[in-house]
């Protein structure tokens, strides 16, 4: 039998791919007939790397080695388990590479479904005071510059938001608007009180009942900037301060822990791409495998080795890396 060769991954037989073994091992809601998205041959699903109105667009052909989606187009082996597992590239290459196509025998529960409530600030959010000033001072920032440029806001004393289930406790916190292709998705929001390991989390993104799309599903960048960026340089960082200090060709994960999707929208938009991630352990690691990923998907990637986290370097020190950067 010929091999099929799937350009992420390497090549597979179309037979090992048993794509409702898997879905079931992952517990994976899919539909093979009685849906207006199915036809025979084909085991269908939610596709992760689209939004819009839900349906069971992605498509994988039974015996196949590519998924194909309706609306997005196609998507590799790699690419596909790495959508839907919500893991990263690399490592939906090694499962593949593993199994040969299988799912690992390894179950995981089922997402549960979150009903959308609409996008919302938590109460008593407004403009920035003297105490959100403060805390953006004493860490190097310009809040005025800030709140112009990134629209920071802030709460006071009390401040709640319901995710439909409970109210989530908002209170002394900058707030910060995450905008993706010219619409307000969501928010991150950062304390600023002194954190200590039996007090609130240092961020807290918005209820995911409340977000337009999910912040890990995209990247903060200054919108206009992140245009201009397309097809140059990017620097991509973990969180919004590194943004905010490396200036506009930075663009933020939201953490070390990045998902497929938003390494898709790198690769789309991007043509080089410095990763400049902490240098604690844990987040060297999964620069390097950032980078992996983007070198996958064909973007000219590397990992730069920094000696403090970008949000904390001086202006002086920022300006300088950005400088060396873009070269």
């Amino acid at each position: 039998m010929k091999r099929q060769f799937d350009s992420a991954s390497g090549p597979y037989k179309k037979k090992d791919m048993d794509i409702i073994k898997l879905y079931e091992d992952y517990g994976i809601d899919y539909k093979t007939e009685g849906h207006k998205h199915c036809r025979e041959g084909w085991v269908n699903t939610p596709c992760p790397f689209c939004s819009g109105n839900p349906g069971y667009h992605l498509g994988f052909p039974l015996g196949g080695y590519v998924f194909k989606c309706y609306r997005c187009g196609k998507h590799s082996i790699v690419e596909g388990l790495a959508g839907l597992l919500s893991i990263s590239l690399s490592e939906a290459k090694r499962i593949a590479k593993e199994y040969k196509g299988m799912a690992s025998q390894n179950k995981t529960t089922k997402q549960q479904i979150i009903k959308p409530l609409g996008f919302k600030y938590p109460t008593n959010t407004g403009p920035l005071q003297k105490q959100h000033k403060l805390y953006l001072q004493q860490r190097g920032f310009d809040p005025d510059k800030l709140e112009e440029k990134y629209g920071l806001m802030g709460t006071g004393p009390i401040s709640l938001l319901s995710d439909g289930k409970k109210k989530i406790d908002y209170k002394h916190r900058i707030i910060i608007p995450i905008y993706w292709n010219g619409r307000l998705c969501t928010f991150q929001a950062r304390s600023i009180k002194k954190v200590t390991e039996h007090s609130d989390l240092k961020y807290l993104a918005a209820p995911k009942s409340r977000e337009i799309m999910h912040h890990k599903h995209i990247l903060y960048a200054d919108p206009k900037n992140w245009e201009k960026m397309k097809g140059g340089t990017g620097i991509v960082v973990e969180g919004v301060t590194d943004v905010w200090k490396l200036g506009d060709n930075a663009v933020a994960t939201f953490g070390i822990e990045y998902k497929i999707q938003q390494v898709i929208e790198l690769a789309k938009h991007l043509k080089r791409a410095a990763i400049v991630f902490d240098e604690e352990p844990q987040a060297r690691r999964q620069a390097k495998r950032l980078v992996e990923d983007l070198l996958l998907m064909g973007v000219d990637a590397w990992y730069v080795p920094v000696t403090k986290d970008p949000g904390s370097m001086s202006e002086e020190e920022a300006k300088y890396l950005v400088k060396q950067l873009l070269k």
